[in-house]
């Protein structure tokens, strides 16, 4: 399972460790390890009560940026998405092992600093994640999808697609005063029909002129050639009999430029591919790592809230196994009832409309869910 909880106690009563008891206790039903929080500036009560607000919104918003780098990320992979889940790394580690070994980054959050200069450090970066983000999701995108569009004009049906790459200079009549040359396309069940009328539809149709050129899997390309003046005729008696003229002007400079734009944009895609996925891999890490810390920070700041000074909680990484989360907060809420009255629910309140939803996501003990699936 990629769910992990974060349970923050204070020793028990005998000075037992609650890693020891926890592991103990719920040994059938979790897999738990230590998780290493550093004592932080504590700061006043009003500051605390004011900073577990604004730490709730932070965890949301870093878990949305590392979210995002990472569901961009797989974007820019493309077909090979599948390595999507081996690109996605914490400090070098997979996202579980670097859970299970989590120790506060000293370097990067100083614990001298008060919990809000850090959190609002964590803050600045997130931001400045999320709008750099942009900036190159949005250039790359540009291209991504011009490129698309040129790629898709050139193998589409016969009805849409360019047709440069398919007709040659000789299949025109090129500087002629009074002929031009037409691209027909006919459907492939009426190309008898075409072969029989196409000199009759107007006057001024040059006889034997229509050859085919190419063919799809439902439509041929046939060229034509007419006097100029019977054009408009012309094209409304293909419409009359079901064949389609394409709007096209044989110009070898225009045609030479939409090759040479394909050609500009698939090397601007792959100029731009290897720093873009560098730049993603490294902010998914900046950005997830952060998100830990500010899941560190509300253990810490809630646990002081519930358990009081001086200091003196043991948090504890757990993973459930698979359906085991309610048998688990069953265990552990036996376990710790007597922390908080709030936690001990009775089965007469919880019959009570509306007291379950509003509790549900209350424990006598300090509770924070992650969820590592980024991909």
């Amino acid at each position: 399972m990629a769910e992990f909880w974060l349970v923050s106690v204070p020793p028990d009563k005998h000075g037992r460790s609650a890693f020891d008891n926890i592991t103990q206790e719920t040994a059938n039903h979790s897999v738990t390890f230590r998780f290493s929080v550093p004592e932080l500036k504590v700061g006043t009560l009003d500051v605390l009560v004011g900073l577990s607000d604004d730490l709730g919104k932070l965890d949301s918003y870093c878990e949305m940026i590392a979210k995002k780098v990472s569901h961009y990320l797989g974007d820019v992979l493309e077909e090979d998405r599948d390595k999507l889940h081996d690109n996605l790394l914490a400090n070098g580690l997979d996202l579980q092992a670097y859970l299970q070994r989590f120790q506060w980054d000293m370097a990067k959050f100083p614990i001298k600093q008060s919990l809000k200069a850090i959190a609002d450090q964590i803050s600045k970066q997130m931001s400045q994640i999320e709008a750099d983000l942009k900036t190159k999701s949005t250039s790359y995108n540009n291209i991504k999808g011009n490129l698309q569009n040129l790629e898709r004009k050139a193998t589409g049906s016969l009805m849409t697609r360019n047709l440069g790459d398919i007709v040659r200079k000789e299949d025109f009549v090129l500087d002629s005063e009074y002929l031009q040359t037409l691209l027909v396309v006919v459907p492939k069940l009426y190309q008898d029909d075409w072969k029989k009328k196409y000199e009759q539809l107007t006057e001024m149709v040059a006889p034997r002129s229509s050859k085919l050129l190419f063919e799809d899997g439902d439509h041929t390309l046939y060229n034509v050639t007419l006097f100029k003046r019977v054009i408009d005729e012309f094209k409304y008696k293909c419409r009359e009999n079901k064949f389609t003229v394409r709007d096209f002007v044989y110009n070898e400079e225009e045609l030479q430029a939409g090759k040479n734009e394909i050609l500009k944009l698939s090397t601007d895609k792959k100029k731009q591919f290897g720093p873009l996925v560098r730049w993603l891999k490294v902010n998914f890490s900046e950005s997830f790592t952060a998100w830990v810390h500010v899941k560190a920070l509300r253990v810490f700041v809630e646990s002081v809230l519930r358990y009081g000074l001086p200091v003196n909680f043991q948090a504890v990484l757990m993973q459930p196994h698979k359906k085991s989360s309610r048998k688990l907060h069953e265990i552990l809420s036996a376990m710790y009832a007597h922390l908080d009255n709030a936690g001990a629910v009775s089965k007469q309140d919880m019959d009570i409309p509306g007291f379950q939803h509003l509790h549900a996501d209350y424990y006598p003990y300090v509770f924070y869910k992650l969820d590592v699936a980024m991909g």
